[in-house]
């Protein structure tokens, strides 16, 4: 028998991204109301309530008062999207490879790692944990990203008639959401200085962590982060760390990239390793939102991880 899922903001592009890899998948049956349905709270109170996974892709506010809409005891497991609940308590963060498949698998509250944070995490997590890297570092991140991960209203910023921006850059308070998320789940003493910017791009993402190894106190050469991230992920068939050959000489961001799931590690240095970059690249849309949450449904419905994933 098939699992509902239900996707609350189904309208929005991370909900159409988690619709259409679900799409033609006969271990899941979605759950779709009309749009007038969707306005209306009864109908997707019953909606919440009825399915087998809620998978909730709303801006913060609305994705806390949908879980509050679920009836104890309805059984409905849910996966959130949105900011809301990262580093809730009784939350599961949703990014496999660093907490156990078998740990989200098992869970009924799932929340979806942030797109930057997915790449940040995936660098600097696991270097910490072996203490390859000092926990109380003041870390910088560098990142770019396609415009769709800012929603419709950006969408539009960039493609609307007239537009003529070549590049953002924003958070300039330097509050930005997602340092809660980057310092608690890397296991951080400090928050790092976050910059990320939009590029006219629909979709990808370069984050960079760059590394003053001389200076570090505690930190391991970069042969050893590269030898680490590569053990650590060895299992992990969405994630590659590569290897420098020398031909390496840049990483580019297309605008007409094809979706993917996929998160590839990069760790660069100079030749005397007083220096490194450590770099991820990803799909801002895929691994850094609908990919992810896919990856988590089908663990938790004890599907292949990888079903529906452009892996």
């Amino acid at each position: 028998m098939a699992h509902t899922v239900f996707i609350d903001g189904a309208a929005g592009t991370t909900g159409l991204e988690i619709a259409d890899r679900l799409e033609g998948r006969e271990e899941f049956e979605i759950v779709r109301l009309n749009e007038a349905e969707r306005k209306d709270e009864d109908c997707r109170r019953s909606a919440l309530n009825f399915a087998d996974f809620a998978i909730l892709c709303l801006p913060d506010d609305a994705a806390r008062a949908a879980v509050a809409m679920i009836e104890e005891g309805s059984g409905t497991r849910v996966i959130d999207a949105s900011t809301a609940h990262r580093t809730a308590p009784g939350w599961i963060y949703g990014f496999p490879e660093l907490v156990g498949a078998n740990v989200v698998a098992g869970a009924d509250r799932v929340a979806n790692p942030g797109c930057y944070p997915t790449g940040f995490l995936a660098l600097v997590a696991p270097l910490v944990r072996a203490k390859l890297l000092p926990r109380d570092w003041p870390y910088s991140v560098n990142a770019v990203s396609g415009y769709s991960g800012g929603g419709k209203g950006l969408i539009q910023h960039f493609e609307g008639e007239g537009s003529n921006i070549a590049f953002r850059t924003y958070g300039l308070t330097l509050d930005h959401k997602h340092l809660d998320e980057m310092k608690s789940k890397a296991g951080l003493k400090n928050a790092p200085v976050f910059a990320p910017s939009v590029v006219p791009g629909f979709r990808g993402m370069v984050v960079e962590v760059p590394l003053a190894i001389e200076a570090m106190r505690n930190a391991a050469p970069p042969k050893e982060l590269r030898e680490e991230l590569a053990r650590y992920y060895e299992n992990a068939p969405l994630i590659s760390v590569h290897q420098p050959d020398g031909e390496v000489t840049e990483l580019v961001l297309y605008k007409n990239a094809e979706p993917s799931d996929r998160l590839d590690l990069y760790v660069f240095s100079d030749k005397e390793g007083h220096t490194a970059r450590l770099i991820a690249v990803l799909d801002n849309l895929g691994k850094g939102a609908s990919g992810a949450a896919v990856q988590s449904l089908n663990l938790m419905a004890g599907c292949d991880p990888l079903a529906g994933l452009h892996a």
